[in-house]
């Protein structure tokens, strides 16, 4: 339930607009759901998709944890619990240090043509 907060969106939608300035991501549709993501993206050939991704959930990720653990920055009352569970989930996680936000893979579908893409556009909630 990360995504409730305002603040935590912005960060993911800041990172995202920055891949898309300076990684060569192509966002053709998204929704920030409480919990997860969805998007439809592409790469223009600057850099590998999966890198671009990676960096994104590496950004978002530490960026919500200095939030979390700065007491000043955000009101949040779930603060202890958000950071026990992301803890948690980092513990059991050999590729992390000690912290984790995103699940460790992405489930990507490669769109291969207006079929596919038109059925996971449908599966996007729109506002």
């Amino acid at each position: 339930m990360c995504f409730i907060r305002d603040e935590y969106r912005q960060i993911f939608v800041n990172s995202v607009r920055y891949c898309q300035e300076n990684k060569g991501l192509d966002v053709y549709a998204y929704c920030i759901m409480t919990s997860h993501v969805h998007m439809i993206v592409g790469s223009n050939g600057t850099n590998p998709l999966e890198g671009i991704i990676r960096d994104m959930k590496a950004f978002t990720s530490r960026s919500i944890r200095k939030a979390l653990e700065d007491s000043n920055h955000v009101h949040e009352s779930r603060r202890e619990w958000m950071l026990y569970m992301m803890y948690k989930a980092g513990s059991y996680n050999a590729n992390n240090n000690d912290f984790q936000l995103w699940q460790q893979h992405s489930q990507p579908i490669e769109l291969t043509d207006n079929i596919i893409m038109d059925k996971n556009l449908e599966y996007i909630p729109v506002p």
